[in-house]
């Protein structure tokens, strides 16, 4: 799904003494919020003074944060980029973009259901499709997603046998 802008994380908590917080990325790397000017926080554009990554998170300097107890101010703020700000490389999106596509069996069209969630595991992701006959976790490998159309909203899918996990 074509979205304006894309959840990108939570402030956790404060880092140091001078103001810094720490992001938890989720559904975005931490690497690709580097590359973002300008990050939403609480759905207020903030450029932030300085940033860096340090073990899976993301350590931000704000303007007008300037010690911890500023910083602890916005601890638990969800943090948002604008999906035009950023360049993925071509068959890479964002989780977000993902939830709500149409999963369909690439051999026969048959839809299957829809993506409700995107699971994140140490191997590889794994996209959740639920609402149709069989709940299916197809792992997020070429082997199994077949396309992805996000402006037609669909996810192309190669069903193996015994693929589908019966629900009755």
């Amino acid at each position: 799904m074509e979205l304006e802008f894309i959840a990108a994380g939570q402030i956790v908590n404060t880092h140091g003494v001078r103001g810094e917080v720490k992001l938890l990325p989720q559904g975005v790397e931490a690497e690709t919020l580097l590359l973002c000017g300008t990050l939403y926080i609480a759905g207020k554009p903030v450029v932030p003074a300085a940033r860096r990554v340090h073990k899976g998170c993301l350590l931000l300097k704000l303007p007008g944060v300037d010690d911890m107890d500023a910083a602890l101010a916005l601890k638990g703020k969800a943090v948002a980029i604008r999906r035009s700000d950023v360049q993925l490389p071509e068959g890479v999106y964002f989780d977000e973009e993902l939830v709500g596509l149409t999963a369909r069996d690439a051999a026969t069209g048959e839809t299957l259901g829809r993506v409700d969630e995107v699971l994140a595991y140490p191997a590889h992701k794994v996209y959740a499709v639920r609402g149709g006959k069989d709940e299916y976790l197809i792992p997020a490998v070429p082997a199994f997603v077949a396309a992805i159309d996000l402006p037609g909203g669909t996810m192309d899918i190669h069903v193996w046998e015994g693929m589908g996990s019966h629900e009755n």
